[in-house]
């Protein structure tokens, strides 16, 4: 390993999806979680305009309770003991409980591999990108 291979970082990251009607596989992507391990990194961030993207495609929903399942989501990627025991794993473990594939509302993408030197900025631009 050379020296400038030393900054870079594999990380995998996945876009959480609302999807009101599964039936339906229409989805909005709210979303995005990047997970670092080399890093001890673990972080979700939200499209600011998460909620007009949800009501575009699902009016009726009641947007107050998701976006409750939507914070708790983000206070369990960063640790925060507020959201219960799952957020006190560590963060590989964590991970793994937030993407497993489920058949609810808040789903996640399939993982997608990367490589960064910057796994901040590059959450920012997955977010752009994706949602």
């Amino acid at each position: 390993m050379t020296a400038s291979d030393a900054a870079w970082v594999d990380y995998e990251w996945v876009t959480l999806r609302v999807v009101p009607r599964v039936h339906t596989e229409q989805f909005a992507c709210v979303g995005v979680l990047l997970h670092a391990r080399q890093a001890s990194i673990l972080e979700a961030r939200l499209a600011s305009d998460w909620a007009a993207r949800v009501e575009t495609l699902a009016p009726s929903l009641d947007l107050e309770r998701l976006e409750r399942h939507l914070e708790t989501y983000v206070a369990i990627c960063a640790g925060d003991e507020s959201a219960g025991p799952v957020a006190l794993l560590p963060p590989s473990e964590r991970v793994h409980w937030l993407t497993h594939p489920r058949s609810g509302i808040l789903q996640t993408s399939p993982r997608h591999p990367g490589r960064t030197q910057d796994p901040a900025r590059t959450l920012s631009a997955l977010l752009d990108e994706q949602c």
